[in-house]
C-alpha cells in the first residue's frame, strides 16, 4: 500500500513537471512581459485613466508648476479623462509594441472642493475644453516581474474652438475662431506601474496633448492673427485590462 501511494505521488509530481519542463524547452515563452505568451503572440487590450489637467498659452502645463496641487481646481486646473484600445504584439522578453486608438476629454468638467469637507463640491462643465480622438502606437517594457514602463503617442484629433470674443460687460467685440482647419496634432505620454497579474495592469501616467486654437479673425475686416495654444497636460491614474 506504501508503495503503491509512494508510485501515486511520484507521478503526479512528474505531470505537474512537465508544463515547467515545456515551457524551459521553448526560451520563447518566458520574460518578464506576460511570461506565459511566447514572443511573436499578442493580446487585446483596453484602457482607461482619469486626472487632473492643465493647460499654457505657451504649450506647457500650467502657469505655476511649482505649485501645482492635484486635489485643486485652481489655475484652470479640472479633471480629466481617457479611453484607449487597441492591440500589442509581445516582441521581446521583456517588451511589447502595438497600436492604439480612442478619446480623451481634457476639462468639460471642472471639480472644486472635492477633498474639502466644509465646502461644497463645485463642478462646472466648461464649453470647448480640449477633447479629441486619438490614433497612435504604444509599448510597455516590464524590467522586472509586474513593474513596468509604458510611452505612447501619435496623432491627435482636436475639437473645434469655435468661440466669439466678447469684453467685460458681455458685448461681442467682433472677433472669432475656430472652424475644420489645423485641428490635428499630436500626443505623447509616458507612465509606470504594476501589472496585478496577466490580464490586469494599474499605474500612474502624463500625457500631452499639443494642439493649436487657429487663428483669431476680426469679423469686420478679415484680418487674422494667431491665436493662443490648446496644449494641455493630464496626470492622472491609469488602468488596462488585456484579453
Amino acid at each position: 500500500m506504501k508503495k503503491a501511494a509512494l508510485a501515486l505521488a511520484v507521478s503526479c509530481v512528474s505531470f505537474a513537471a512537465i508544463p515547467a519542463f515545456a515551457q524551459d524547452s521553448n526560451p520563447a515563452v518566458s520574460g518578464n512581459y506576460q511570461p506565459s505568451q511566447a514572443v511573436g503572440s499578442g493580446n487585446w487590450f483596453i484602457g482607461g485613466n482619469v486626472g487632473r489637467t492643465n493647460g499654457s498659452d505657451t504649450g506647457g502645463f500650467g502657469s505655476n508648476v511649482s505649485g501645482f496641487n492635484p486635489l485643486h481646481g485652481e489655475q484652470g486646473r479640472r479633471t480629466g479623462y481617457g479611453l484607449l484600445g487597441g492591440y500589442r504584439w509581445k516582441v521581446g522578453q521583456d517588451l511589447g509594441l502595438g497600436v492604439e486608438a480612442g478619446y480623451t476629454d481634457l476639462g468639460n468638467y471642472r471639480v472644486k472642493n472635492a477633498f474639502e469637507s466644509d465646502q461644497d463640491v463645485d463642478q462646472k462643465k466648461t464649453k470647448n475644453a480640449l477633447r479629441g480622438w486619438m490614433l497612435g502606437v504604444n509599448g510597455k517594457i516590464n524590467l522586472v516581474p509586474g513593474w513596468y514602463l509604458s510611452g505612447h503617442g501619435g496623432y491627435f484629433r482636436a475639437n473645434d474652438n469655435n468661440n466669439n470674443y466678447n469684453n467685460s460687460v458681455g458685448q461681442d467685440i467682433g472677433f472669432s475662431n475656430g472652424g475644420r482647419p489645423n485641428r490635428g496634432s499630436w500626443y505623447a505620454g509616458v507612465g509606470t506601474g504594476w501589472d496585478v497579474n496577466e490580464h490586469f495592469g494599474i499605474g500612474l501616467a502624463y500625457d500631452y496633448f499639443h494642439a493649436n486654437a487657429g487663428k483669431v479673425m476680426d469679423n469686420a475686416t478679415g484680418d487674422t492673427s494667431v491665436g493662443l495654444k490648446r496644449s494641455t497636460g493630464i496626470i492622472s491614474l491609469a488602468g488596462e485590462y488585456r484579453f
